[in-house]
């Protein structure tokens, strides 16, 4: 098992390029927030763009769009209820993150099996919250993509079939290779598994144990993965940077927010995108 280390981060978060635009930082597409749950999408839309991707787009329900617009006038906004304005937006992403408070519904259904048929290999897919649950009930064939689960422990179970008490590394590592693409295990010390190799996050903090900070993660490997080449390294980049972020504020804090998070990402990354000083 390999840490996550800050040298990492060096590696995949590279200077803004002077002559560059919105275009150069990747589309991001997040897909989700029934209209129970709106905050969910609303939180990986947040982190989505201030992780820095170029073109934000969020397709939800109806009941979500003032709220989303409210919060962060940066992002577009579509109903999911629209079929194939859905398609067209997933078919010209660049990253995809879809799950976030879809809900585990009819409705919910019918739109992941939307994203899964028309998603293609070159796109990077985040499959999330009840994206995951949806994919375990429903056994749904996944599609050709470059995928990114993020499950936490009890998600895992349902995705993998192994019981949280039997999730041993070499189990985790088994599952993983048989569902292929990037694992991300959201747990005090979360694991990112990848063509049979094991990374751990060093950080972690229980100011974190509040509603929405899985969602905060995913919307922040929409981000990363958006303007960033190398997939793994952002999926580290995000997870590290997510934690670190909380384990700061968490030394004059009992409770983290996600949104506090959101707020701190660009500063973070501006540091690991400098040369390093002695």
């Amino acid at each position: 098992m390999q840490p996550i280390t800050e040298a990492m981060l060096r590696n995949v978060i590279a200077p803004r390029l002077a002559d560059s635009h919105k275009g150069t930082y990747g589309r991001l597409t997040l897909i989700g927030g029934n209209a129970q749950f709106g905050g969910a999408i609303i939180m990986a839309t947040t982190a989505g763009i201030y992780s820095g991707a170029g073109l934000t787009t969020t397709i939800t329900d109806p009941a979500n769009v003032t709220a989303l617009h409210t919060r962060m006038p940066e992002a577009m906004v579509v109903d999911f209820n629209n079929q194939a304005k859905l398609k067209e937006l997933v078919r010209g992403a660049t990253s995809i993150v879809v799950g976030p408070g879809l809900g585990n519904d009819d409705q919910g259904l019918r739109i992941l099996k939307d994203v899964f048929e028309v998603v293609s290999e070159k796109q990077v897919l985040i499959i999330d919250g009840s994206a995951i649950d949806l994919v375990a009930t429903h056994s749904l064939m996944l599609p050709a993509a470059k995928l990114i689960f993020t499950p936490h422990e009890m998600e895992w179970q349902r995705l993998s079939g192994i019981p949280i008490a039997e999730q041993t590394v070499a189990n985790n590592l088994q599952a993983a290779a048989k569902i292929g693409g990037i694992i991300v295990l959201k747990k005090h010390h979360t694991q990112i598994a990848s063509d049979g190799q094991l990374f751990e996050n060093p950080g972690g903090t229980p100011a974190m144990a509040t509603g929405g900070m899985g969602d905060t993660l995913a919307g922040m490997i929409g981000g990363f993965t958006a303007q960033f080449a190398d997939t793994l390294g952002a999926v580290l980049a995000a997870v590290y940077i997510h934690s670190q972020i909380a384990d700061d504020l968490a030394h004059n804090a009992y409770v983290v927010l996600p949104t506090q998070i959101s707020e701190e990402i660009p500063w973070y990354m501006k540091q690991y995108s400098l040369p390093k000083t002695n």
